[in-house]
């Protein structure tokens, strides 16, 4: 009975450890490649479970583990790769190797 309740409150605990939350941030991306590189990009990065580029909005919806990052480093992620994430804007660098087509159609 004892190792019974020692396995649930272990077990309670890994969970309160792993709890994940999402965020959904506006993006500057404009076609299907940006989609591959931001999706590829989040699946490197740490604390990050999934993301999903909705082109049709332009929003990337971001799973991630609590403990290991948050929504102002995804954001700041998300700038260093050349996109807008909300209202951080892209790194310049970064903006000026993306390809012509994932460029704001005013910077094409």
């Amino acid at each position: 009975m004892l190792l019974g309740i020692f396995l649930v409150m272990g077990t309670t605990g890994l969970w309160a450890q792993n709890k994940t939350n999402s965020v959904k941030i506006q993006t500057s991306a404009q076609c299907e490649m940006c989609k591959t590189a931001i999706e590829n990009a989040f699946a490197f990065e740490k604390g990050v479970v999934s993301s999903v580029l909705d082109m049709d909005t332009k929003i990337v919806t971001v799973e991630y583990k609590e403990k290991k990052t948050s929504p102002e480093q995804i954001r700041t992620s998300l700038s260093k790769i050349g996109y807008d994430a909300d209202d951080v804007k892209a790194d310049e660098k970064a903006y000026k190797k993306l390809p012509t087509c994932c460029k704001k159609p005013e910077d094409r």
